[in-house]
């Protein structure tokens, strides 16, 4: 299945003041063990919100989503829950619509988004930064096999997609030490990179 975005129309203006971090890259990148650590680091600051996706397949323990069912997921999309929902290899995510009422009143929401959201969200939001965490393909194969999550599909496939007008804002390599990265994300939330 290919990817599809919606996001509801539910404000003319570009919602503010607070800033929407959205983190994108490859699976096996690393982005919920850096999210996981960024996350543990921000626990005592009201200030930044992580986002919890709702998402239609078994979550992992490395993840930090609410699993969902399908039927579900389509009766909350019809109530307007989500902010912003799309689908992903025979998946459908979401955000809760509380992160605009968190950037509204100026905190910075940090969320883990395909990067195929990231041109409407620009639009939509007008305070947007974009960390694309990623890995040579060799470290990104070896990764998806270790964790050999059935959900991921074909890995190659997954490996060669690429999306448009999806420029990040930043980027880390994820190929050293977890703590590492995660400081540098951890920079970026803060204003500070």
């Amino acid at each position: 299945m290919s990817e599809a975005l919606t996001i509801p129309e539910t404000n003319t203006g570009a919602i503010g003041p607070g800033k929407l971090v959205l983190v994108v890259g490859p699976s096996g990148a690393g982005k919920d063990t850096l999210l996981g650590l960024a996350r543990a680091a921000c626990a005592d600051d009201p200030k930044i919100v992580f986002a919890r996706r709702m998402v239609t397949r078994e979550a992992s323990e490395a993840e930090d989503n609410e699993q969902i069912s399908a039927e579900g997921f389509r009766e909350a999309q019809a109530r307007g829950s989500f902010a912003v929902h799309w689908e992903a290899h025979g998946h459908a995510y979401g955000l809760p619509r509380s992160v605009e009422d968190d950037i509204r009143a100026g905190r910075t929401v940090v969320a883990n988004v395909s990067r195929t959201v990231i041109p409407a969200l620009r639009r939509s939001y007008a305070n947007v930064v974009v960390v694309s965490i990623t890995a040579p393909a060799d470290v990104l194969a070896e990764r998806l096999a270790m964790r050999r999550r059935g959900s991921d599909g074909n890995i190659a496939q997954r490996l060669a997609r690429a999306v448009e007008d999806a420029e990040p804002d930043t980027t880390i390599v994820n190929v050293s030490s977890a703590e590492y990265h995660a400081r540098q994300l951890l920079r970026v939330i803060g204003g500070t990179a």
